[in-house]
Parts: C-alpha cells; sequence; structure tokens
C-alpha cells in the first residue's frame, strides 16, 4: 500500500510539495524485485516516484537555482536517468530530449553511442575525438550493374555514378569502395537516410585494395593505378601516364596473383 497517493481535484496536482531549503516532496520506494535486464521498463511496483498523464508532463520538475530533477544511482548496471520512447516509425519520438540557452546537453566523462547519431547544425567538442575507423569516405551513387564489393576500385563513369575500373592508368578513378579487410571507415561524408545504390569509397587514409600483380609485383612504397583487371590496382611502372591516375601508396606486398594490399589512399 502507498503510504501518499494524491488525486487531481482540480487545481491540476496530485501532490505538490515547495521547499526553500531542501526537497519539496520526498518519497522512498522498495521491491523484492529486482529488474536483471536493464532493458525491461520499470513499472509501478519497482518506481520510487512514479507519475503518469495522459495530456501534459508525467512527472514535473523546476527549480530557480538548483537542477530540475537530479537522478543518482550506485548500480553498475542501469542509469541514474533513463529515458524510454516506444514509438516506431519515421516520425518515431525521443527518449531524452534537452532545450538549453547555450547547451542542450552536457556530458562529463565518455559518451558511449550505439547506432546512427545525427547532428543538425554545429557539433562543439571541446576534447579529442577517437575514431577508430582507418579512412574518411564518402557516400557515391553506383551504376547498379556494378558489384562493387569492399576493396574494389572505382572510378566516374560518363552518367556521374560509379563503376568498377576496367583500364590501365584511369584519371577517372575515384577511390576505393571501403570496408576490406580489418579497415573500415572511420568518417564517412555524404550519407542519406537511404543507402540504397550508394557505397562509401575510401578518399583518404588506409583501406585494403584489390590489387593485381600480373602486370608487376607490388612492394611496400609503391604507387598504385588502375589496371586492365576489373575493380584492381596494379603497380604504377609508367610515370608518364601514372599523374592523375595514381589511387595511393602500397603499404604491403604482393609478388604474384590478385589479392587484397592495404593502401594508403592519397589520390594523384
Amino acid at each position: 500500500m502507498a503510504e501518499i497517493e494524491g488525486e487531481d481535484s482540480g487545481n491540476g496536482f496530485g501532490v505538490s510539495g515547495s521547499s526553500l531549503t531542501g526537497h519539496g516532496v520526498g518519497v522512498l520506494g522498495s521491491t523484492d524485485t529486482f529488474m536483471q535486464t536493464r532493458g525491461m521498463p520499470v513499472g509501478p511496483a519497482q518506481a520510487g516516484v512514479r507519475g503518469n498523464s495522459s495530456q501534459s508532463a508525467g512527472v514535473y520538475g523546476s527549480s530557480g537555482s538548483f537542477d530540475a530533477v537530479v537522478g543518482e544511482t550506485n548500480s553498475d548496471a542501469h542509469a541514474g536517468v533513463t529515458g524510454r520512447n516506444f514509438t516506431t516509425g519515421a516520425n518515431g519520438g525521443v527518449g531524452v530530449y534537452g532545450v538549453g540557452g547555450s547547451l542542450a546537453g552536457k556530458f562529463d566523462g565518455h559518451v558511449h553511442v550505439n547506432g546512427d547519431h545525427t547532428v543538425t547544425g554545429s557539433l562543439l567538442a571541446m576534447v579529442d575525438i577517437i575514431l577508430q575507423g582507418a579512412d574518411c569516405a564518402e557516400d557515391f551513387d553506383v551504376n547498379p550493374e556494378t558489384k562493387a564489393e569492399p576493396g574494389t576500385v572505382m572510378v566516374v563513369n560518363d552518367l556521374g555514378v560509379l563503376e568498377a575500373s576496367c583500364q590501365a592508368y584511369d584519371r577517372r578513378v575515384a577511390g576505393i569502395v571501403s570496408g576490406a579487410g580489418d579497415c573500415w571507415p572511420g568518417l564517412i561524408l555524404g550519407r542519406k537516410k537511404s543507402t540504397s545504390g550508394r557505397v562509401a569509397i575510401a578518399l583518404v587514409g588506409r583501406a585494403h585494395c584489390l590489387v593485381d600483380a600480373q602486370y608487376s609485383s607490388v612492394a611496400i612504397g609503391d604507387l598504385l593505378t588502375t589496371s586492365p583487371t576489373p575493380g584492381h590496382a596494379m603497380k604504377a611502372t609508367d610515370g608518364t601516364r601514372a599523374f592523375g591516375s595514381v589511387i595511393g601508396k602500397a603499404l604491403g606486398t604482393l609478388g604474384s596473383g590478385s589479392g587484397l594490399v592495404p593502401v594508403l589512399v592519397a589520390l594523384q
């Protein structure tokens, strides 16, 4: 049984409290049911404070000189404040929403994001941003008839979309399809909500590239260009033709046959 129950009698509040020095309303809640799984919603039987409204805020906090709402926990498996929104679809709601005169949100410590992170406006970082990926890539439209697997060398065709390279020293070279081997993009530019028909092309950084060594063996430091083998690079041995068609510099070796070679991407 609840020790304090409140019901709105017409003034807008079921329970109202105010204080100049401490808590306006203090509620202690306990439960014999421990929620082992963080993803499970906390029900009324488990909550120390529960607010419910069909037309306005379930719980509202306001303060003129301190934090309006404070959440704390000593649990390693649970958060001090959790926000959930179970609506789905293109216009699905937000779990936690912040509005500020200067900052909408501030975090002291590490931030972990699962899923896509969309920023509208400016993003100001006062600390180092560590990207675990190996290259800076950009999404491009690809000819639907092209099999653009990671590591494939791509060129721009006459329609302005990308397709696999198929001739030597092609100055239309655009880059390498990112994501081959143990390298993946650290940053992707030009990303849209729908990635259908688009692939990420490594423009700068380190990426694995399909290389055909039948034309010449490849050593570390060799410049690579497009080859007659579709989607493959080769060692640039003709300096007069190489200008404008170089993909990057080999960071590995390939004595014969074809395979993936790590490349420092640097179009030139």
